[in-house]
């Protein structure tokens, strides 16, 4: 060994090797680079704008209002740019608001598991068994052939993909739903030729509609139902959190009021989609390449229905009717009064969803019907998100910025009682489709809505409905709802056709909730003169002002 070398064992070897100078320049210049990338930017905008507010903007409120609005921004931005992963995003709340003195450690993290969230925590690991099994696949191909009729008739062949696609929606996640559709939509579409007939102006029409109609129907059939998409459930939370004297939005409820305002919109959805994309000539065209022998052999692969998939089928189903029977009506009260009204829709879920891990599979000795391991694809994102939005509703209610914001819309108050539905339902649909998320949306307006309904002495619902489901009518980008990217990204439509479909879609939705909301909703959530004095009297005791 040469005197210049240093034996690997030797104590003196340096841990670290040793750069010349050079190097260490080269090193320190490509840091200073890396700091400041564009994606780095975003991630220091948010505490950015947070210190520019927190020293510049003066309220009329107190500090915790001014602070509220700070972080707002701090979270909002993070959101909106994607610098900081969004699950991570959504935690955030949970240091920001005890740092800020918005609220306590304890009160910020209540928020992020209630019995909203159980309910949709129970409801993703049945969605998770479903897929497993491969139900969505069977049941969406039993009722697509049912559908298609000899001869082909593409109208109802439409009519059988978006119902589908509509029903599994109602019950499990929008987005999950058009992730397990659309492979099942593109698998009949791949029946289509690829050669030079594809350029076929009624071959590409239709790939658009069936396209357009999964995720379309998958928006829709969410609104029926709490556990479609999370809209409904930051309402439920929302009302919850604001009134908890008051009479909650069970699942029967909403299904009074949203499965007629989704039945509404999916035919509209299905005339303007045949109107559009499918002419007299579709059938004869489209008879050459779409059967029901495609259909069968696609269901035949699956084989019989094994004892798993009856087991989580017998749970789905009870689970629904559990639901259903909890909270009936006000004369017709459901089994939750055998518990003094303790046990909510989240008890039933999370208790259905237990059952499968007790269930054998009967496939090998000792399985269950689901191990933890299948659920590691839970989706904590949206759970966290819902966690979020609860949190910061509770901070915007308790600093009084609400109070403050509500001022920017404080127009509303000199509208006339029919037309605030659809002037917040189109407010609503306009700030979800060109700045945020429907959730994000839902999170911010509904806390200004309540103040506002408070100013003009209405049922706050009479606003917050409009306002939460004027989010979901998200129809025209793609960036929309990841349910617009997930179509998108097929490469069968462009954003010419979500805006010329979703465009009349979006007027209908907006027409549809102008007139079952002062009808119809005044009789299911009743918004009617004496309850909404007894809710003020109930608010002002509380100094929920």
């Amino acid at each position: 060994m040469s005197s210049d070398q240093v034996a690997p064992d030797d104590p003196k070897t340096p841990l670290l090797p040793l750069h010349d100078p050079v190097h260490r320049s080269q090193s320190f210049n490509s840091t200073i680079k890396s700091i400041f990338t564009f994606k780095n930017f975003f991630v220091l905008l948010g505490p950015l704008l947070c210190t520019i507010i927190c020293i510049c903007v003066k309220l009329d409120g107190s500090v915790t209002s001014r602070n509220m609005l700070a972080v707002l921004a701090w979270v909002f931005s993070w959101w909106l740019t994607g610098a900081v992963p969004m699950p991570i995003t959504s935690m955030s709340p949970l240091f920001l608001f005890p740092l800020f003195g918005i609220a306590s450690a304890d009160e910020v993290a209540q928020s992020y598991m209630d019995d909203v969230i159980s309910l949709l925590l129970g409801s993703f690991i049945l969605a998770l068994a479903v897929e497993h099994y491969n139900i969505h696949r069977r049941l969406a191909l039993n009722i697509t052939l049912l559908f298609c009729g000899d001869p082909l008739n593409p109208p109802l062949l439409l009519l059988g993909i978006c119902a589908t696609t509509a029903f599994i929606s109602m019950w499990v996640h929008n987005v999950a739903t058009t992730v397990m559709m659309m492979p099942v939509a593109t698998g009949i579409l791949q029946r289509l030729p690829l050669g030079p007939a594809r350029d076929d102006v009624v071959i590409r029409n239709f790939c658009k509609a069936v396209v357009l109609g999964v995720i379309f129907s998958a928006a829709v059939g969410g609104m029926s139902t709490l556990t479609g998409t999370g809209v409904n459930l930051i309402l439920v939370g929302m009302w919850k959190s604001y009134f908890p004297e008051a009479d909650g939005i069970s699942f029967c409820t909403w299904f009074f009021f949203g499965f007629p305002l989704a039945l509404v919109l999916f035919l509209a959805l299905w005339g303007i989609l045949c109107c559009l994309y499918c002419s007299k000539a579709s059938g004869k065209v489209l008879s050459a390449y779409l059967d029901k022998s495609h259909l069968k052999r696609e269901l035949d692969m699956l084989g019989p229905m094994a004892f798993a998939e009856k087991m989580i089928l017998t749970v789905f189903s009870l689970l629904i009717v559990l639901w259903m029977t909890r909270s009936i009506t006000n004369d017709i009260p459901g089994w939750g009064t055998l518990f003094n009204g303790r046990a909510g829709d989240g008890t039933v879920s999370v208790m259905m969803a237990t059952l499968l891990f007790i269930i054998p599979n009967k496939k090998q000795q000792g399985e269950k019907l689901m191990d933890w391991n299948k659920c590691k694809k839970l989706p904590w994102n949206i759970i966290l998100l819902l966690g979020a939005g609860f949190a910061i509703a509770d901070g915007v209610r308790s600093s009084g910025l609400a109070t403050i914001l509500s001022q920017a819309i404080g127009f509303l108050e000199h509208a006339p009682y029919l037309a605030m539905a659809p002037i917040v339902c189109l407010i609503s649909c306009t700030i979800t489709e060109f700045i945020t998320s429907n959730n994000a949306t839902t999170t911010l307006l509904l806390p200004l809505l309540i103040q506002i309904a408070q100013t003009m002495h209405v049922h706050p619902l009479l606003l917050m409905i409009p306002g939460a489901i004027g989010a979901q009518f998200a129809f025209l980008l793609p960036t929309g709802t990841p349910s617009n990217v997930i179509g998108f990204t097929t490469g069968h439509i462009d954003i010419k056709d979500m805006i010329r479909t979703g465009l009349p879609l979006k007027v209908a939705g907006v027409v549809a909730i102008s007139v079952l909301m002062p009808t119809l909703g005044a009789i299911v959530f009743r918004t009617d003169k004496q309850v909404l004095e007894w809710t003020l009297q109930m608010r002002h005791c509380k100094g929920i002002s």
